[in-house]
């Protein structure tokens, strides 16, 4: 197995939680990763990314070239056009949340954002921000959009599971449930898209 995998996102929304629990994954698979992160100047609203390797075999560089991932899991859609380059333009997915965060003045027009984004072949689009209210948790819609990404992660679901009950299990088991039915939310709603 071989997946490159850029996290976007601005500051606060949570892609790093995304990067431990994948990387936790992983590890438990046996399967070796290397990661590299941008912390958006360290404050809450600047740009976040994250390169992730995961491999079968060791893996000798921590970022990815560009045209070389396979999937962009992004919790802001502009952030996930701004990585575009890196995305394998035949093979690779696009998974975005569709609410924006706007945090410059020129912040472009949400549907022509869309429109870019689904030009891109492989991609699903959700609206995490909404389905994690509905399920009276707003700060996991980064779950919902991981949940969304799982369909194409290669890596088998309840070790998905596994590693976020590990990851959220000293700040209780309401929290280790929300998130585990954000995952599960996200993943129902891109397999919907897929089919629609």
């Amino acid at each position: 197995m071989n997946k490159n995998i850029i996290l976007a996102g601005v500051g606060g929304q949570g892609i790093l939680s995304i990067a431990t629990i994948i990387g936790a994954a992983v590890v438990e698979k046996g399967l070796y990763v290397k990661q590299a992160e941008v912390h958006g100047m360290s404050q809450r609203g600047g740009d976040v990314q994250s390169h992730l390797r995961i491999s079968d075999q060791p893996i000798y560089s921590d970022l990815i070239p560009m045209g070389k991932a396979d999937m962009i899991i992004s919790i802001e859609p502009m952030e996930s056009l701004r990585y575009l380059p890196y995305l394998n333009p035949e093979t690779g997915w696009l998974i975005t949340n569709t609410t924006s965060f706007i945090n410059i003045p020129n912040y472009p027009e949400k549907n022509a954002l869309m429109t870019e984004v689904s030009k891109i072949k492989n991609h699903i689009m959700i609206d995490a921000d909404t389905i994690a209210k509905e399920l009276k948790n707003a700060r996991a819609a980064n779950m919902v959009v991981l949940g969304a990404a799982a369909l194409y992660l290669g890596i088998d679901y309840e070790v998905l599971e596994k590693a976020i009950r590990n990851n959220f299990e000293r700040k209780g088991e309401d929290v280790v449930n929300s998130n585990l039915t954000a995952l599960k939310a996200g993943y129902n709603a891109a397999e919907a898209y897929i089919k629609r």
